[in-house]
């Protein structure tokens, strides 16, 4: 079995890391006027530096920047595109006394195009700290994925003025502007992007399948108009780069949103979409078997969520590795590699987790792949 030296790596992970306490006293500061955005980042230049060197330490060669400039993984990306408009998401208690964040309307109010890069300084920034590391480490940049901005408000979330018809002009706008980000990212460096999509996995969820009924789409549908989707923004990609998916059933302070196995997705996910490679949330009984994985082409990766990053309570190697051995019944071992189901703080405010447990369960990921890959 052999070891990788391409993206997707035999150990990796998501990509947010829980923000450290002075980080957060900072972002605190700056949304009550008490510093500036520059003194922010100052801060935050300060924490990224730090969790650089600790993905380095725990043995991973994909390194991102944590997230630890952002708010929430996928609006702060999305508002910054012409034409989308992002409400605030609002955090509900349940009548059980537990946290939920209501997920934020997106609205299309425009024609979409990318009106600025995105991701650069802050890639350029995270790439020379990763390169003053030395060799065998490859930078890597998370963004949302295009199905976020249709799948919340479906067609009445996206402007009927700029939009009379969804197809083909407002796909092809929003593939348009991800290829002009994308391409903006190669020309600073970057070989490895990660879209996070929330929209693939709750479309296993029945209550999230009869919600999109309800918005007037047909959820056995979506799943391959997606795939065609996320094409045109494939055949935008820049050579030499890695594009992945992560599919995400929902992380806010370690509550999930959706369950359901991969089985009503998985063709038009694997075999359907020309993505390098895919991370699949596989940490608990609410994803199903591994059976979804037969779909799995020559020449594609999945990496493999099994370790949670919403309890502290350790797996054990043993059992990881019968899991590994159980999904390479149905897709090859070396089509396979290894994370944590999720990144440990996909909003700012954290899983309901330790920072030891954060480094332990790291390391878990990355012997459990030495020993099975070698």
């Amino acid at each position: 079995m052999t070891h990788r030296n391409t993206p997707p790596f035999r150990a990796d992970h998501v990509g947010s890391f829980l923000r450290p306490k002075f980080l957060l006293d900072a972002r605190a500061q700056r949304a009550n006027g008490e510093i500036t955005a520059e003194q922010l980042r100052v801060v935050e230049d300060r924490a990224i530096a730090e969790i650089v060197k600790f993905q380095r330490d725990v043995g991973l060669q994909s390194i991102t920047d944590g997230e630890f400039r952002r708010t929430y993984f996928h609006i702060d990306f999305l508002e910054q595109l012409g034409g989308v408009k992002t409400d605030i998401p609002v955090t509900v208690v349940k009548p059980d006394g537990t946290e939920e964040l209501a997920p934020p309307v997106m609205r299309v109010t425009g024609k979409v195009r990318h009106v600025k890069d995105i991701q650069r300084a802050d890639f350029e920034y995270l790439k020379g700290q990763v390169d003053a590391l030395g060799n065998g480490l490859t930078p890597k940049v998370t963004i949302p994925s295009p199905t976020m901005l249709h799948f919340r408000g479906g067609r009445a979330g996206i402007s009927r003025e700029h939009y009379p018809e969804l197809e083909p002009a407002f796909y092809d706008d929003v593939a348009q502007a991800y290829g002009d980000e994308l391409r903006s990212l190669a020309a600073a460096g970057c070989t490895y992007v990660q879209m996070d999509d929330t929209n693939m996995a709750y479309l296993c969820d029945e209550k999230m399948r009869e919600a999109a009924r309800s918005r007037g789409d047909d959820p056995n549908e979506l799943p391959h108009r997606y795939a065609k989707f996320i094409n045109k923004v494939v055949a935008q990609k820049p050579a030499g780069m890695t594009l992945a998916m992560h599919l995400c059933r929902g992380n806010f302070k370690s509550t999930h949103a959706a369950a359901g196995n991969y089985e009503p997705v998985a063709e038009a996910l694997l075999a359907e979409m020309n993505l390098d490679a895919y991370f699949m949330e596989y940490d608990d009984a609410r994803s199903g078997d591994f059976r979804p994985l037969r779909f799995l082409p020559k020449g594609k990766i999945v990496v493999l969520g099994l370790v949670t990053t919403k309890f502290g309570e350790m797996e054990s190697k043993d059992a990881l590795k019968r899991r590994i051995d159980e999904a390479s019944k149905f897709a090859p071992l070396e089509q396979l590699c290894l994370s944590p189901q999720c990144g440990f703080s996909s909003t700012v405010h954290g899983n309901n987790i330790a920072v030891q447990a954060q480094r332990d369960k790291l390391r878990l990921v990355v012997e459990v792949a030495q020993e099975v890959w070698g």
